[in-house]
């Protein structure tokens, strides 16, 4: 799961590496010491928020160079959440920096638990202006609740999770092993009103006999072994998520049971008798066909009713056609940021070998070949070898060098065009050439001008 960029604008250094360390588990954190290389790292990495301190140099005890970087940032990205750190006697200045666009501030000395709160609520609302600023425009976000992808079957799966996420009722997961089916309950989770946990159970890696008290908790002395009482899965995720991974291998007994506290809402401990209300959500997911488990006798009718109040279909990688490079353009550049390797690039027969590749372990195959490889990558350039993908490229068709040199202009055009949103002048800019070249190879390769 990727991390929200933190930018951090502070000229004490000891500030800068406490608060680092203190939040680099949740956010991806840059770090800047004045105005012009907080306008350097914002300017590169397009930080969701930043945390900015009033008193920067050349003027340390002056909040004018603060206000300043404050003014420059929000000149480049009016949307980007930027909260003021100043001292208690500084408390009108940062108030004047709210007015002056400024998302909220904090007096020193910082409490942390405040500013978490405060980090997540604004990454929040930074990725839902964007999200409706990109629906506005027309565009189609690529990226979305830590998901990435342009396809129609991706846009037609985040607009479900909009939907779907705000209600309380069950949601069944269906699709391929390594498609992301946790990803959507988590999404489904984190855009919830509830505020509780989420917590996932994979029931085929939980023995039978110990599902039932894992999901439901024992009383003591329920059982043998039962020294203490426990509270189980459903109880601990009260007012928020539970989330159950192959639901199709759950057994009898415990589907009996999971039915009733889906009808009412109540449960039992194993070995006790006091009903125990909960208003855990239950999201289930599944590689195989519950209806012919159904069929088969496997799987209870009425919980299959019960779980399936709404149902949604995880597409295959191998159907979602560019989002095949898309995805491996960021895992590169994640992996390659985590092993020392940020400049890597794919080959072109690397991208051939990946677009025609079957993908039968989907996204999590993807991620696995991708990190494989810029570990194995000896240049700057990961290979069709690196992924041990040759024997895709020795089943297709050879190029000519006309149609290879084609094929990569056609996904460099498509790519630039993309990212500026078909805007052809900043495209042309990107790839160097000028607006009529452009429009000759739009033409030439006959690329959709909308």
């Amino acid at each position: 799961m990727s991390k929200p960029t933190l930018l951090i604008v502070d000229d004490d250094e000891d500030i800068r590496t406490q608060m680092k360390w203190a939040l680099a588990s949740c956010y991806e954190v840059l770090t800047a010491e004045d105005q012009s290389g907080a306008v350097a790292a914002f300017a590169a990495e397009r930080p969701s928020v930043t945390l900015l301190d009033l008193g920067l140099p050349p003027r340390p005890n002056d909040p004018e160079e603060g206000l300043a970087t404050l003014a420059a940032l929000l000149a480049s990205n009016p949307l980007t959440k930027v909260i003021v750190v100043s001292g208690q006697s500084d408390k009108e200045n940062a108030i004047r920096a709210v007015g002056a666009g400024a998302y909220d501030f904090l007096i020193k000395p910082i409490d942390m638990d405040e500013l978490r709160r405060v980090l997540e609520r604004a990454v929040y609302v930074a990725g839902l202006e964007q999200e409706y600023r990109a629906m506005q425009e027309g565009i189609a976000p690529q990226a979305f609740e830590d998901m990435i992808g342009a396809s129609s079957q991706m846009q037609s799966l985040f607009n479900f999770v909009r939907k779907v996420a705000p209600t309380n009722a069950p949601v069944l997961i269906l699709g391929e092993s390594g498609t992301g089916k946790e990803m959507v309950a988590q999404a489904l989770h984190r855009r919830s009103p509830q505020n509780g946990p989420f917590i996932p159970i994979n029931c085929n890696a939980i023995p039978e006999n110990l599902l039932e008290s894992e999901l439901f908790g024992h009383e003591r002395g329920a059982f043998t072994g039962a020294h203490t009482q426990r509270k189980g899965h459903i109880e601990s995720a009260a007012g928020g998520t539970l989330f159950l991974d192959e639901i199709g291998e759950l057994p009898p007994p415990v589907q009996v049971k999971l039915l009733r506290f889906l009808q009412e809402k109540k449960f039992a401990r194993v070995g006790g008798r006091q009903e125990i209300q909960s208003n855990t959500r239950v999201i289930a997911a599944t590689n195989v066909n519950l209806q012919e488990s159904v069929a088969a006798g496997k799987f209870r009718e009425d919980l299959y009713f019960r779980l399936a109040v709404v149902v949604v279909t995880m597409p295959a990688l191998r159907e979602r056609g560019s989002d095949v490079a898309l995805i491996a353009r960021d895992c590169l550049r994640r992996y390659g940021a985590q092993h020392g390797k940020a400049r890597l690039a794919f080959t072109p027969d690397s991208l051939r070998a990946l677009s025609r590749h079957t993908w039968p372990g989907n996204v999590r195959e993807l991620q696995n070949r991708v990190q494989r490889a810029v570990i194995m990558a000896d240049g700057k350039r990961v290979t069709a070898e690196d992924l041990e993908l040759n024997h895709v490229l020795n089943a297709l068709p050879s190029y000519t060098l006309r149609e290879a040199r084609e094929s990569v202009e056609r996904e460099m055009v498509q790519s630039a065009l993309r990212r500026h949103r078909g805007t052809i002048a900043s495209a042309a800019l990107e790839l160097g050439i000028s607006r009529p070249t452009l429009y000759e190879l739009i033409e030439k390769l006959g690329i959709a001008k909308d």
